[in-house]
């Protein structure tokens, strides 16, 4: 089976990318196929993570002496790089044909195809030997998952922050009510002094404590993996120097004991979905914050957050070999390039619009919304563009993800933008997915909680 006929064009095409390939149609197609072989085998995947827990995924590929077993390496290879961002994971189990397993071992090695993966996985997030064990489907270890509450705590006085690339918003909130917030803009990846973080955060701190007779606890959100408050990898502290990032390690750790209150800080996404699920009063919340990256969060349906990592700014979205590469990661398609301003500043020249080369991102931004509330057409398309890659999208995460409502948010779906996005993404499960349309709801917060609600979801982080 050659890599053309997986990678199907989608019914609905994007007014500024013609060569979309969404993952969702060549997973279909590739099942359909498998199954029309009648040579279908096995393929049962886990990924075990620091704490023993276990996540499992089984699929069905060809059988090795198949003439399109050839497909199976990439079908395997995309569907990992999703499985290991969704869910994380230091050691990957390969149940299946060897020639799968043998192909995986060899993209994720020091100098491998995945190398981005392999060390940041291994090293910076569990701190162990990353590995992949190519077994019989037998023996794959058996699922062994963990849940977790997250936040709801409403009683007293409390701050929320959320730290973004471009800009740090903090709230001050009593007794669930906000009564200050603010957005400041700031530039953490281009500082690599840790004192500059510190003081920064300490700021905004400091000014939503003014607003309130005491503090009695913090809660704060931030793109990156926080494991008991410690920052293991984080976008903000890019520019931070390796031989100094134990200084930032801990920063939150030291801001809550100079404080003298508990401070609470997990990753951007989950508070996103905490946030929806807060707001909506209901569970299985998919939370898509598209900002200076994509950051995703997944309330269950228990009402509970999972051990996993949500790193969606990392999983395949787009299936088209020739698709723009992330700067950091180094592979193609994936989220950070499409559900973000980086995705407005990579179709804008395609749009006709010419965005300042010396601006900031979030000047930049500012000026192809500003064209968008103008009426310019080609600003429009690129958020249909977003809205045709959100749709397809959703209808991906589905299959890994029970999901009554899909919350949409951040700085790019600021003014008519949002609704774009809304709209077309809908137009797309109804007419072409309508299995899912029935079940899960797709909808963007109110003006006021785009803006704030994260830090003030972020406020209800520690229990007092």
């Amino acid at each position: 089976m050659l890599l053309s006929q997986i990678l199907v064009p989608p019914p609905t095409v994007p007014p500024l990318d013609p060569d979309f390939r969404p993952p969702v149609l060549a997973h279909r197609k590739f099942a359909a196929a498998v199954n029309e072989s009648r040579t279908a085998v096995p393929l049962t995947l886990a990924l075990e993570r620091a704490d023993g827990s276990v996540s499992r995924f089984e699929t069905r590929v060809f059988d090795e002496d198949h003439q399109a077993a050839d497909a199976n390496k990439f079908y395997a290879e995309r569907l990992i790089k999703f499985l290991l961002w969704q869910r994380g994971g230091y050691r990957i189990y390969v149940g299946g044909p060897p020639s799968i397993g043998a192909y995986i071992q060899q993209c994720y090695q020091a100098d491998g195809l995945r190398k981005f993966d392999f060390a940041f996985m291994g090293d910076s997030v569990y701190e162990k030997d990353f590995s992949v064990v190519s077994c019989a489907p037998d023996d794959v270890p058996s699922e062994d998952e963990t849940a977790m509450p997250l936040g709801r705590h409403l009683d007293g006085c409390r701050i929320g922050f959320d730290l973004g690339a471009s800009d740090r918003k903090v709230s001050a909130v009593i007794d669930g009510e906000p009564v200050y917030s603010e957005e400041v803009v700031w530039a953490p990846g281009k500082n690599s002094d840790p004192a500059y973080h510190y003081n920064e955060v300490m700021t905004a701190i400091k000014t939503a404590a003014e607003k309130m007779p005491r503090v009695d606890a913090i809660g704060g959100s931030a793109a990156g993996v926080y494991v008991n408050n410690r920052a293991m990898v984080a976008s903000l502290f890019r520019g931070v120097p390796k031989d100094r990032f134990d200084e930032v390690h801990d920063l939150f750790i030291r801001l809550g004991r100079e404080l003298g209150v508990p401070l609470v800080i997990v990753n951007d996404g989950e508070v996103t979905a905490l946030a929806g699920s807060m707001s909506l009063e209901d569970n299985g919340v998919l939370g898509i914050a598209l900002g200076s990256s994509e950051a995703g969060g997944y309330v269950t349906l228990d009402g509970n957050i999972t051990g996993w990592l949500n790193e969606l700014a990392f999983c395949p979205v787009d299936y088209n070999p020739g698709a723009t590469v992330e700067e950091w990661s180094g592979d193609y398609g994936v989220g950070a390039s499409y559900f973000s301003q980086q995705c407005v500043f990579r179709l804008a020249p395609k749009a006709g619009i010419e965005l300042p080369a010396d601006a900031t991102p979030a000047e930049k931004l500012k000026k192809a919304q500003d064209k968008l509330e103008s009426g310019d057409v080609g600003a429009r398309q690129i958020w249909e563009t977003m809205g045709v890659y959100m749709g397809y999208t959703l209808a991906h995460y589905a299959d890994f993800y029970d999901i009554r409502h899909a919350l949409i948010l951040g700085r790019c779906t600021s003014g008519s933008g949002g609704e774009i996005i809304l709209g077309t993404a809908n137009r797309i499960l109804r007419d072409e997915f309508p299995e899912l349309n029935e079940k899960m709801r797709i909808q963007l917060p109110d003006e006021k909680s785009r803006r704030v609600g994260q830090s003030i979801a972020a406020a209800s982080l520690p229990r007092l």
